[in-house]
């Protein structure tokens, strides 16, 4: 028994069988090019000339010179340059380079040493500084930290900063996290 009446306008519809009919080429190229654009809507910067945001600021204003780059080591005891110094002088502001929670700000082997945990599992490490935060302290990027003291050995320089940055127990370059001279560009995709 039929539920659609006889005198209904439209034809009833066929049933399909097993299978299906090819999707046009065009159809493809039309998926392929929804899933460049809605990819590119949320990677692009939202306004022309736009540089991404670094993820930590300098941990001194103004911006100061390196005098030693970081090295990173070849085994987790091996030689290297475990951060970066940078240019300072005596008393000069340390800042937080990103919203964190200091987990420890006092003195290690005579040297005062101010450490911040941050999202992400980062922990940023400034010394050697005169400590104006306490473990637990919530800081915010550009809040100071302390001042910085002479007594960084092997610093070029006669007041220089010594920060690091590590995840976990591997150690990173800070300045790979701060600069943004790289220019991301998308080039054409010929595969289609």
């Amino acid at each position: 028994m039929s539920i659609v009446p006889a005198h209904f306008p439209f034809p009833k519809p066929s049933r399909r069988g097993r299978h299906r009919r090819a999707r046009p080429r065009s159809s493809r190229l039309g998926l392929a090019v929804a899933i460049v654009v809605f990819t590119c809507a949320f990677t692009l910067p939202l306004r022309a000339g736009a540089e991404p945001e670094p993820r930590f600021a300098w941990p001194l204003s103004p911006e100061p010179s390196v005098t030693r780059t970081f090295e990173a080591p070849a085994d987790p005891y091996g030689p290297g340059h475990r951060g970066v110094d940078l240019a300072a002088a005596e008393g000069q502001q340390v800042l937080a380079a990103g919203v964190g929670v200091v987990v420890f700000a006092g003195t290690v082997a005579g040297r005062g040493v101010v450490s911040v945990d941050h999202d992400g599992g980062l922990r940023t490490t400034y010394e050697p500084v005169v400590p104006a935060v306490a473990a637990g302290d919530q800081v915010y990027r550009g809040q100071p930290l302390g001042t910085v003291i002479a007594g960084h050995p092997e610093c070029a320089v006669a007041v220089c900063l010594h920060w690091g940055v590590r995840r976990g127990e591997e150690y990173l370059d800070p300045l790979a996290l701060v600069m943004t001279d790289t220019e991301i560009r998308l080039k054409p995709w010929e595969g289609l």
